[in-house]
């Protein structure tokens, strides 16, 4: 039995800029932080010789071509692996949530596969066989955030250059600052589970058309990245609180489903509770909030959540990113 896990994620800053429609122009920054909370895969060998997944439903095949779940179906494709396996996942959180959990389940896989091929792989490996599964073979409208850090894990700096390459750099913010920013942070779930590629691919489609409007507000969600990244490094963390306001207003414009009353209802609630800044993470139209709120106001906006029927995330700061952390396979 192996069990491997991979973090989900959130976009502190500058998300969406890692969207090849945009980052194959002009190149994107991401600041995102990996969080303790993971998708596992379980993977061991079977007697009988057909392949046995288990996810929301179960499949017992024959032949990988047969299997349903596109990404386990290509993960066995990719490593060669043909018969006689059992994979198993669980998620700590639903999926469409906007944390990045499908490339986390993507990286978990592909991490558990090639310890059971008995492969040593890199980090940055599993990144680019992550985004490689995703976006060339099952062609998903999604960036290369994800995959690097859940792959990496670590509150990270994401370049990405015009040419497809990523540079991952831990942001090199003191430890009393990024517990304060922890600390900070409020998590709330929607109540809505959306796929992301709906919202991506209109977003995706109007950078393509270069439509000037879009192309502006592409430009200063990336400049607010960078400008993220040095408040963390100066230790300003209540400056990002007013930071995460104006992202979210550049934001929620560049798709029609990015947001809707009740979402705006929901944000305005909280922003009057005392959040001095929010947004809701991933692509939009649903998942989680996150809210920048200082301490003598965090009881007052988690009570206005709770009343709208809004339910808290309690989470941490992930260092370890993707890791194997049971491996019972015979020698």
């Amino acid at each position: 039995m192996i069990v491997s896990r991979a973090p989900v994620r959130f976009s502190l800053g500058g998300g969406g800029t890692d969207l090849p429609a945009y980052a194959s122009r002009f190149g994107g920054f991401v600041v995102s932080a990996a969080i303790d909370k993971y998708v596992h895969v379980c993977a061991s060998s079977r007697f009988q010789r057909e392949i046995r997944l288990s996810y929301s439903k179960t499949e017992i095949v024959g032949a990988v071509e047969r299997i349903e779940h596109p990404i386990f179906r290509e993960a066995l494709k990719l490593l060669g692996i043909s018969e006689g396996i059992e994979l198993v996942s669980v998620a700590d959180l639903p999926s469409s949530s906007g944390l990045g959990s499908s490339s986390a389940f993507t990286v978990a896989l592909l991490n558990a596969l090639h310890t059971y091929k008995r492969d040593l792989v890199s980090s940055r490996q599993l990144a680019l066989e992550a985004c490689s599964l995703e976006i060339e073979r099952l062609k998903e409208p999604v960036g290369r955030q994800d995959q690097f850090i859940s792959a990496f894990g670590n509150v990270s700096a994401l370049t990405f250059d015009r040419d497809g390459s990523v540079h991952v750099e831990p942001v090199p913010a003191r430890d009393e600052v990024l517990g304060e920013l922890e600390a900070n942070l409020v998590i709330v779930w929607s109540g809505v589970e959306r796929p992301a590629r709906v919202v991506l691919r209109e977003q995706g489609e109007r950078i393509d058309t270069l439509e000037p409007d879009v192309l502006e507000r592409m430009h200063r969600i990336q400049a607010l990245g960078r400008e993220v990244y040095r408040l963390l490094v100066s230790g300003d963390v209540d400056a990002y609180g007013e930071l995460l306001h104006e992202h979210w207003t550049a934001k929620r414009r560049l798709a029609s489903a990015m947001t809707d009353a009740t979402l705006d209802e929901h944000y305005e609630a909280a922003r009057s509770a005392g959040a001095i800044g929010g947004k809701i993470m991933g692509a939009g139209g649903g998942g989680f909030f996150m809210f920048y709120v200082r301490p003598a106001d965090k009881r007052r906006v988690i009570e206005a959540m709770t009343a709208r029927g809004l339910r808290v995330l309690r989470f941490r700061f992930d260092y370890d990113g993707a890791r194997i952390i049971a491996n019972h396979q015979r020698s």
